[in-house]
């Protein structure tokens, strides 16, 4: 069943999401050669706590961390650890916040010092798939409109779509109903209503679309070890049209 919230729980649904935000802001300029994602996971749990939130992820069917850290060829949902990110590195931060009883969700990729240009393009066109998937996500139009947009842009730059990470609707809880791919076709999915929220976040790779899981059994990279980068907002639905709610 997809939760309908009103034009009060969006607004109260805000707070978390502005928590998710300037923790972005704030780590967009601590990324650099040498910092370790486990540092970014121990200023992630600082933070969350200085703000009177709560990380939703830790203990989330098992995961031990506030972030997901995930570097250059892992889609997401990889471990933070103690090893230094280096020139050239990409890395996706994903973190949840449960400020108020209501979840922030957003994640980002991040350069770490100077990128390869296949590396530089990758992240923005994935940035541009977010946007234009959120300006499609308006009253009135059906999922596939959404994800036309991000699959569409995506291939035309020559990059792959991940299809088994799924975007979805965002409330109480980090996942609720609906749940789809980050592909489609105009016209098909369900129909967008007001007081629908969920997330966007395409997962997009240099190489092919196909992914594996590691031992752990949460860190997903690609399959044939290629680049991937992902950006990624919790978005409300309104009559006046998409409000990001993960943004400042």
């Amino acid at each position: 069943m997809i939760i309908l919230k009103t034009r009060s729980e969006i607004e109260e649904m805000r707070r978390a999401g502005r928590i998710v935000a300037a923790f972005h802001q704030i780590i967009a300029g601590m990324i650099r050669p040498g910092i370790t994602t486990l540092d970014i996971e121990s200023f992630a749990v600082r933070f969350l706590k200085e703000n009177g939130a709560k990380a939703y992820t830790i203990g989330y069917n098992g995961y031990p961390f506030a972030t997901c850290a995930s570097v250059n060829d892992v889609i997401a949902h990889g471990f933070p650890d103690r090893k230094p990110l280096k020139e050239g590195d990409i890395v996706k931060i994903d973190i949840v916040a449960d400020a108020d009883g209501w979840i922030g969700d957003s994640a980002w990729c991040y350069a770490v010092g100077e990128v390869p240009n296949e590396a530089r393009k990758l992240m923005r066109v994935t940035k541009e798939c977010l946007y234009l998937g959120i300006e499609k996500a308006v009253v009135g139009n059906r999922i596939g409109d959404v994800m036309h947009a991000v699959q569409t842009h995506a291939e035309r730059n020559g990059f792959s779509v991940v299809r088994e990470l799924l975007g979805h609707g965002v409330g109480r809880e980090m996942h609720e109903e609906p749940s789809y791919s980050h592909v489609g076709n105009p016209g098909k999915g369900f129909r967008l209503k007001e007081g629908m929220v969920f997330t966007i976040e395409p997962m997009l790779n240099a190489g092919k679309a196909l992914m594996t899981i590691d031992a752990d059994g949460w860190t997903a990279r690609t399959a044939d070890g290629s680049l991937s980068a992902q950006y990624e907002h919790t978005v409300a639905i309104t009559a006046d049209g998409p409000i990001i709610l993960t943004e400042q």
